[in-house]
């Protein structure tokens, strides 16, 4: 058999061997998504062409390649193949066939983009928000009459594949909170599905900032949080009359953080179920709330919300605070006589 690195081998399977070592590289044509409608963007990308030029120039500074090779992916590249990820849900050789990419570059993509929004989790997504507190809790006041509240706080479950809930669902529950406006002002997402919505509050550092009186204002939660100074709960046998108009207004108003979650996971349908370890997981789920409070703030639409599985099964009601307790019967007393 002659050497298959000569330049001229002279039987068959040497050509064979030089051809496997010398294959052409072949450099899939790009796409210029700007060349499309906003209607085709918005549909596979979630952001219209105006937005898409604002997140290039936001994350250029982070996701750019820094190289002088021809084929390299530009930063609009990177950016929308992992847009198409987030908003997708499919998987990583899908989002790269219909992006003219390998399933590897999809992956680098998909991970460089959610270090970059990361790093600007701080500066989207604060907490009690960007506005004045007055603004915010005459937004919460317009919906139902409820005084004083700066947020709204829910739990909800990412499935994935190894933290189990107690519906023996494989999934991370991450803690929301919101503005009236669906921004997203707090996120803890690093808690296995089954620990208990109460516990990662209890346990986060915002409920430690509401202990030490930072916060002139307090969260509605659900029944399957204890009521607090700062954390006012549903009655959960509400006499007819104050109690019953009490918890109407209070279910009104905290039904913000549950439309917030479906708009979340209806744009980000990678939310449906995530196919990483835990870690990347959280990441892309922060990914994701950076990037729905950028959409909310310039407007963008957003599919259908996604239907969430009823109302939330509490196996125990939990305690009342003695000073939660008497908070809540003077709100029912001034406001809902």
């Amino acid at each position: 058999m002659a050497c298959p690195f000569d330049e001229d081998p002279v039987d068959v399977e040497a050509q064979i061997i030089q051809g496997f070592f010398r294959r052409e590289r072949v450099i899939r044509p790009r796409i210029d998504v700007f060349a499309y409608p906003n209607e085709y963007l918005t549909e596979r990308y979630r952001f219209s062409k105006d937005s898409l030029v604002y997140l290039t120039r936001l994350l250029k500074p982070h996701i750019a390649n820094v190289t002088n090779r021809g084929s390299a992916l530009s930063t609009e590249n990177i950016l929308c193949i992992a847009l198409r990820f987030f908003a997708s849900g499919h998987f990583l050789y899908s989002v790269g066939d219909s992006e003219h990419v390998g399933k590897a570059t999809v992956c680098r993509a998909v991970r460089t983009v959610c270090l970059a929004l990361k790093r600007l989790f701080p500066t989207f997504v604060q907490f009690p928000g960007h506005k004045p507190l007055l603004v915010i809790k005459d937004e919460f006041h317009r919906v139902a009459g409820f005084p004083n509240v700066i947020g709204c706080i829910d739990g909800t479950h990412i499935p994935m594949g190894d933290y189990v809930n107690r519906k023996s669902i494989h999934s991370i529950n991450v803690q929301v909170i919101c503005e009236a406006t669906q921004i997203i002002t707090n996120v803890e997402a690093k808690w296995p599905g089954s620990v208990h919505d109460a516990r990662i509050f209890r346990e986060s550092s915002l409920c430690q900032t509401f202990q030490q009186g930072q916060y002139n204002g307090y969260l509605l939660g659900d029944r399957g949080y204890p009521c607090l100074p700062y954390l006012m709960t549903p009655y959960p046998e509400p006499e007819p009359g104050p109690q019953t108009r009490f918890n109407l207004a209070h279910s009104r108003t905290r039904a913000k953080v549950e439309m917030t979650i479906g708009i979340l996971k209806s744009r980000f349908q990678c939310l449906r179920g995530l196919r990483v370890s835990p870690e990347r997981a959280c990441d892309i789920i922060v990914a994701c709330v950076v990037l729905h409070n950028i959409a909310t703030i310039r407007g963008e639409s957003h599919p259908p919300c996604i239907e969430e599985d009823g109302p939330e099964e509490h196996r125990q009601i939990l305690e009342a605070n003695r000073d939660g307790r008497l908070l809540r019967d003077r709100i029912c007393q001034n406001y809902f006589y």
